[in-house]
């Protein structure tokens, strides 16, 4: 490829004149990384080698307008396939990421968004990355299902609250941080087959006393009890508990229409 202009044998001017720009130049804002500039880098880079795979020709790549995300479809004779890519960062060698969508979480007010710009309250800037736990989620299910009997049913409590209890109010994300504050506290033993009507009403009582005391605490900041495997940037365990019903404490309206929900 050609070379780079010497920053110390080269005036300002030809830098200016003759420098393309720069990766940092390309992916960020000021000095901030930019979700939407790294999206269009990404559609540029995908399109550019497409066009240089012969074993592709006959297959056809069509983009779709997505300012967070880079998504395109593949068709090839009858056959289609929609793919996304998201973008993410990874907070040192820790389970964290910042990610460039906003998650279901992030709507309904149980995660952080790790921003370098003011932003509207409804309004997303490009250069505010979403912070996910998904990762470290994972890996707790992961720890827990080595723990548990083979006939466990606590993902199927989840799915149970997830699904079936879709549209009643509360979101997945509520019920996956209730159904994991539930392992740490009921032991594996008690996740057998012949207990699962007794852990919905478990889990459904848990979510009462949250919702009667505004109160439900995030499950990864904060939290003394996740596993040791499960990696976390230092402040990040001894950080004092996000409430994620916050919103219910200040306002009496979000929290009477909650209880009704229940």
């Amino acid at each position: 490829g050609e070379k780079l202009l010497c920053f110390l044998h080269h005036s300002e001017e030809e830098l200016q004149q003759k420098q393309k720009p720069s990766l940092l130049e390309t992916l960020c804002t000021g000095s901030y990384l930019d979700v939407e500039k790294t999206s269009h880098w990404f559609y540029q880079l995908v399109r550019s080698s497409w066009l240089h795979l012969p074993q592709l020709y006959s297959s056809q790549l069509v983009f779709q307008p997505g300012s967070r995300s880079c998504q395109f479809r593949l068709s090839k004779g009858k056959g289609r396939l929609m793919v996304e890519m998201l973008f993410g960062v990874r907070q040192g060698d820790s389970d964290i990421f910042v990610v460039s969508q906003p998650t279901e979480t992030q709507k309904g007010g149980s995660s952080i968004i790790v921003s370098s710009q003011p932003t509207e309250s409804d309004i997303i800037a490009s250069t505010a990355w979403p912070e996910t736990y998904a990762v470290a989620e994972l890996k707790f299910f992961q720890h827990i299902a080595r723990q548990v009997a083979c006939d466990s049913l606590h993902l199927k409590c989840l799915q149970v609250f997830t699904c079936i209890l879709k549209g009643t109010g509360f979101s997945s994300s509520t019920w996956k941080t209730v159904l994991m504050h539930m392992l740490t506290t009921v032991p594996p033993c008690r996740w057998r087959r012949r207990e699962f009507v007794r852990r919905l009403w478990d889990i459904m009582a848990y979510l009462r006393r949250c919702l009667q005391l505004k109160r439900l605490e995030h499950f990864v900041l904060g939290n003394k009890r996740l596993p040791a495997e499960i990696s976390l940037p230092p402040d990040m365990r001894t950080v004092e508990p996000l409430n994620l019903f916050e919103h219910l404490a200040r306002d009496p309206a979000a929290h009477a229409e909650a209880m009704r929900a229940y």
